[in-house]
């Protein structure tokens, strides 16, 4: 449970005057903002000189913040090493896929795995966390920032040692690889660990297994890294620990979080996007389960960049930005960046001052939420948001997976957004869970685009299905098996036999010449598709055009006292979206779920519980209004009015909490 709700800005003191840091804590102040985020980038200040540390800026900034009402969640600065680390040592660099090493400049430059960057970077995490870790201002840390951001798996020579060293630890012996990954394929048996290369370049596509064990490989690297850093940290500061990632970074957010203590994330999704935005919070607040989640980055007005840049928000988009995310699980909302940055590469970036001074074209905005926060703060702080019924599971080693075969460019956070966005219009409450998230309390669960599904992943959902639950598995789930390979008994492996239905094949269908019906709808089918003999389960959807016509692409078997039910193919276009809405309605309302509100599209719910019971946060985020139906009388906790049961309007950008009369 938040103890408060957080308003932030990232700021970067170490690039102004004097007059000029009064001026921003000063209209700090008057803006409401209580707590700003500093020093990631900042490591060049903090030892401009090798060996020569010194911190005390930081700790004066600190103490005038905090004097001023205002905390700061300190970061280490180390995705910017200085260029007395980086000139002419080419070694410490950060090698790309084509093996080209990156000069100073910019960030993440470095190899995060290389001995000497991680000798320096643990010595300036220690420096700042002796220094500033029980200043009374610091109430969180940020790692780094944003991991494997701009880059992906280094190629370097010390990660081409630590990959063969990960082998071994995995394998154990060379012919124990040989045999998982099947490398008698084109002539690529093994004979040793050391003669396994990274996946750099190559005439054609490497290996499956090769490209994913990388991927794989070097998102337990970034995470150790973050571990390290943390250990540090807890020696000199009881303050939680964050790291602002996303889903589009290449990581694994689940290992990532385990030894942190608060998750965090950065968004620029437009409002176009808004369903990638709530996504976002559906998922985070379940890293660390116990823990409020923080949006460490998210802009006022838009993003830029030197070669891009985003429209501005409407006018009240942020707003319902901020409350659906306090909502929905959030404790703090905070931009990037408070004042713009006069030069270096994101000097167009949107911000809540110019960097001259001036209100910019967000700040209204900026007012309008700190008017929601101190509204709604009494109701947030006193309840928490009420486990779903419905859980969709979300899969960072999937996106792995997705990156090695992307069939025709396929993105993994498109596809598993748009799934999401089909929960989200039929008004159902949904968690958006990682692989290892238990499943009590749910109903009804969805577990769309995940190649390989884990032995414990299986057990987990079967029983979960045993005990009278709904397991919808696909589309593209269980075909690949732990090393990206085939399975050779089924086409589905374990889920297929755990689900006690038939595959017969398995092949790329067609928008244009493929389309099944399910549910009274008729829609195309498209990407990798799974199709069922219809004779070993209740067969729901049938393919009426295509090579497989007649069979079954969507199916289900009961088990226990519920049921597996197997999405094969995935339905595109506007009919595709009604053959999926029809679907997750069609068994939410079999699941028996409650939790479930007739809402207008643009519109959401987010339930919340505490000692006075349940309330309601609806919010309208596509800026046209729109309605909910309330299912019973109550009062709405802005007005002190009561409400009816029935339809109750929203505004546009509007936010309404409502307190059922029901203890």
């Amino acid at each position: 449970m938040a103890k408060k709700l957080y308003h932030g800005a990232c700021y970067y003191p170490e690039l102004w005057d004097e007059e000029t840091i009064q001026q921003d804590i000063t209209i700090m102040r008057e803006t409401g903002i209580n707590v700003v985020r500093i020093g990631e980038f900042a490591w060049s200040v903090m030892e401009p000189e090798e060996g020569n540390i010194n911190v005390n800026f930081f700790k004066e900034i600190i103490g005038r913040l905090y004097e001023n009402g205002i905390e700061t969640i300190m970061c280490t600065p180390t995705p910017t090493p200085p260029i007395w680390l980086s000139h002419d040592r080419p070694e410490r660099m950060y090698v790309n896929e084509s093996g080209a090493i990156m000069g100073h400049g910019s960030r993440q430059h470095a190899c995060t795995n290389h001995p000497y960057f991680r000798k320096k970077a643990a010595l300036i995490t220690t420096s700042l966390a002796k220094e500033l870790g029980r200043l009374p201002g610091v109430i969180g840390w940020q790692l780094d920032n944003e991991f494997k951001c701009h880059v992906g798996e280094c190629m370097c020579e010390t990660c081409l040692g630590l990959w063969h060293e990960w082998l071994k630890n995995r394998y154990g012996m060379i012919d124990r690889l040989n045999e998982a990954w099947g490398t008698d394929v084109w002539s690529e048996t093994y004979q040793s660990f050391e003669q396994v290369p990274q996946p750099g370049p190559a005439p054609f596509l490497h290996h499956a297994s090769l490209r994913t064990m990388y991927q794989l490989f070097s998102m337990e690297k970034i995470a150790a890294f973050a571990d390290e850093q943390a250990r540090i940290i807890r020696i000199y500061s009881d303050a939680p620990i964050s790291h602002n990632s996303t889903v589009m970074f290449s990581v694994d957010n689940e290992r990532l979080f385990q030894s942190l203590d608060v998750a965090s994330f950065d968004t620029y999704a437009t409002q176009e996007n808004a369903s990638a935005f709530l996504f976002n919070c559906d998922l985070w607040r379940h890293f660390k389960k116990d823990r409020p989640f923080w949006i460490l980055e998210t802009s006022p007005s838009y993003a830029a960049s030197l070669e891009s840049y985003a429209l501005p928000h409407a006018d009240g988009y942020l707003k319902a930005e901020a409350v659906s995310s306090y909502a929905l699980g959030g404790e703090a909302f905070c931009y990037w960046l408070w004042r713009q940055q006069r030069s270096g590469s994101e000097i167009p970036h949107g911000s809540v001052l110019s960097a001259w001074g001036e209100k910019t074209i967000g700040y209204k905005n900026v007012l309008d939420v700190e008017r929601a926060r101190k509204e709604i703060e009494p109701f947030i702080i006193s309840t928490v948001p009420a486990q779903a019924e419905a859980a969709m599971t979300y899969s960072d080693r999937a996106k792995a997976f997705f990156r090695t075969e992307p069939h025709r460019e396929l993105n993994h956070r498109s596809l598993v957004t748009s799934f999401y966005e089909r929960i989200l219009k039929a008004g159902i409450h949904r968690d958006v869970i990682p692989e290892h998230h238990p499943l009590d309390g749910y109903k009804l669960l969805f577990t769309p685009y995940v190649p390989y599904l884990s032995s414990d992943y299986i057990k987990k959902a079967s029983a979960f299905a045993e005990a009278g639950g709904i397991w919808i598995a696909g589309p593209m789930t269980g075909g690949r098996t732990k090393e990206h390979t085939i399975h050779t008994d089924c086409a589905l492996g374990e889920l297929e036999k755990t689900a006690g239905i038939k595959t017969l094949f398995t092949f790329p269908m067609d928008e244009d010449t493929d389309s099944g019906r399910a549910f009274g709808v008729c829609a195309p089918l498209g990407l990798w598709s799974a199709v069922f003999d219809a004779n070993s389960g209740e067969t729901v959807g049938t393919i009426e055009k295509g090579p497989a016509s007649g069979k079954a692409f969507l199916t289900e078997q009961k088990h226990g006292a519920g049921k597996i039910v197997l999405l094969g193919s995935t339905p595109s276009g506007k009919d595709g979206e009604a053959m999926l809405e029809a679907l997750i309605v069609h068994y939410a309302k079999e699941a028996g779920l409650t939790f479930r509100t007739n809402v207008t599209p643009g519109t959401i719910v987010a339930p919340r519980i505490g000692d006075s019971g349940l309330i309601w946060v609806i919010v309208n985020m596509d800026g046209k209004g729109g309605s909910v139906t309330l299912p019973e009388a109550g009062t709405d906790m802005l007005s002190a009015l009561a409400v009816e049961a029935g339809s109750l309007s929203i505004g546009e950008y509007e936010y309404r909490i409502i307190q059922f009369d029901r203890p």
